[in-house]
């Protein structure tokens, strides 16, 4: 089935609306450039001029130029280090803002009785904040370590393992349907970047948000123009 667009920005593929809300379970989504308008590393380095070196390191992964997720996320917060922690509220008071349609989204997911999973590359200072806003269910992504007041430049290893990448953003969404007792086939994932495809490609339904080529390509909705509540025009 070729892609069509059903209206202006809004592409289908592979999947034949309307389709129904309630009968997906669980909704997965990416965080930075997706529920919210920043990639917060870049603003957290912009704090101390780094900007356009981790911004261009950022946008080569997004693309999937840098294939190591894991490599490119250590050189870009190895960048961090000294960064004072009061800068990441700073980040997130004035910089932070939820993409449009996020809420509206979110909020007729939980009145259709899913669960909201928050899966990031970014980082656990901002996602707690976002899950906490937006009343989102599970969060999971990096935490970054700090002493004295600043980063130190290093991730924190968790529970669940080092660096929260593709493969374990695939494990997550696999992961929780399976504490809910679901199929794969009963969640949706939406994302804009290239480790978004690996979770993508598992659930019953992918959402590429404002994406890269290559996620646009693959995904079976892609709004390119307008908010994440579009995906609602094929949800009834």
């Amino acid at each position: 089935m070729s892609a069509t667009e059903i209206s202006p920005g809004l592409v289908i593929q592979r999947v034949k609306p309307p389709l129904k809300l309630a009968d997906f379970r669980l909704i997965a989504f990416d965080m930075d450039s997706t529920l919210i308008n920043i990639e917060c590393i870049d603003e957290i380095a912009d704090a101390v001029g780094k900007k356009a070196e981790v911004a261009a390191i950022t946008e080569a992964t997004m693309r999937g130029e840098i294939k190591d997720f894991k490599e490119s996320l250590r050189r870009r917060v190895a960048l961090l280090k000294g960064v004072p922690v009061e800068a990441l509220q700073q980040v997130y008071d004035q910089r932070l803002k939820l993409n449009p349609g996020a809420s509206e989204l979110v909020a007729a997911c939980k009145a259709a009785g899913l669960k909201v999973l928050l899966v990031s590359g970014g980082f656990t200072f901002f996602a707690n904040r976002v899950k906490d806003r937006l009343g989102i269910d599970f969060a999971r992504s990096n935490l970054l370590d700090e002493a004295d007041g600043k980063l130190t430049g290093e991730v924190v290893t968790q529970s669940w393992g080092d660096i929260c990448d593709g493969a374990e953003k695939r494990r997550t969404l696999l992961e929780v349907a399976s504490l809910m007792g679901i199929s794969p086939q009963e969640t949706i994932a939406v994302g804009d970047g290239a480790n978004d495809l690996p979770m993508m490609g598992e659930a019953g339904l992918s959402v590429a948000y404002h994406a890269k080529p290559k996620v646009r390509e693959q995904a079976m909705v892609a709004i390119n123009e307008g908010g994440l509540d579009r995906v609602l025009e094929i949800l009834k």
